[in-house]
């Protein structure tokens, strides 16, 4: 059994119109998790330290900017309209290469695009959402999933919730942020007793137990 990692942190990037969600659910899985493990930690993590608008208005302030620097275990891009900017974002991207290999990349919905153009995603399984909203689902638009298949043409795309690559992690679909963070648990050694308890306490648990299988773990 993997030993528990003390102090596990992840950070978790925003930027303008990110989805919500795609943030706010793995950060409310590990503030949730704080009640079993108070040396757990979460925090926002923006490209400089001013208030960030996501979706609909909703602005956050980070706690830290990429000069800060802050020690992290995984790194997390949520999806929403602005990835089509962030794939685009240099500063990003150098960021993304800064950090240590020891480093879990992850991403919720199409922030996995971002992983993507940066070529990372070659020879590797990964995900993103597949259930298109009006736009992407008419005669100019195009599902999520698919274009991941466009932007990263050497990735292997999967449809499952959840593709643990190794190094780095993808989830897909816009509230699939939750079984991201019961995942990063995992990878942080919790067990899943411990897993499925913070899935009970966050009435969660008839979901958890529907999408836990629905995983690709990449056996390396």
């Amino acid at each position: 059994m993997t030993s528990r990692i003390s102090g596990f942190r992840l950070g978790i990037y925003v930027f303008k119109d990110a989805e919500i969600v795609d943030f706010a659910a793995p950060h409310g899985v590990f503030s949730v998790a704080r009640r079993f493990d108070p040396e757990l930690d979460a925090f926002l993590i923006a490209d400089a330290a001013r208030p960030v608008q996501a979706q609909a208005g909703f602005t956050v302030l980070p706690n830290y900017s990429f000069a800060d620097a802050p020690a992290m275990d995984a790194f997390l891009i949520p999806g929403g309209f602005g990835t089509r900017q962030e794939i685009h974002n240099r500063r990003l991207h150098d960021y993304v290469r800064s950090l240590p290999e020891a480093t879990l990349l992850t991403s919720v919905c199409t922030g996995s695009w971002v992983y993507g153009v940066m070529g990372l995603l070659d020879g590797l399984p990964a995900t993103n959402r597949k259930e298109p909203d009006r736009v992407e689902a008419g005669p100019n638009g195009k599902t999520p999933i698919d274009r991941l298949a466009d932007l990263a043409p050497g990735c292997r795309i999967s449809r499952a919730r959840v593709v643990d690559a190794g190094r780095i992690i993808t989830a897909g679909g816009i509230t699939s942020g939750m079984e991201m963070g019961f995942h990063l648990l995992r990878r942080a050694g919790w067990d899943e007793a411990a897993i499925a308890e913070v899935a009970r306490v966050m009435e969660y648990s008839a979901a958890y137990d529907l999408y836990r299988d629905d995983a690709e773990i990449l056996q390396g």
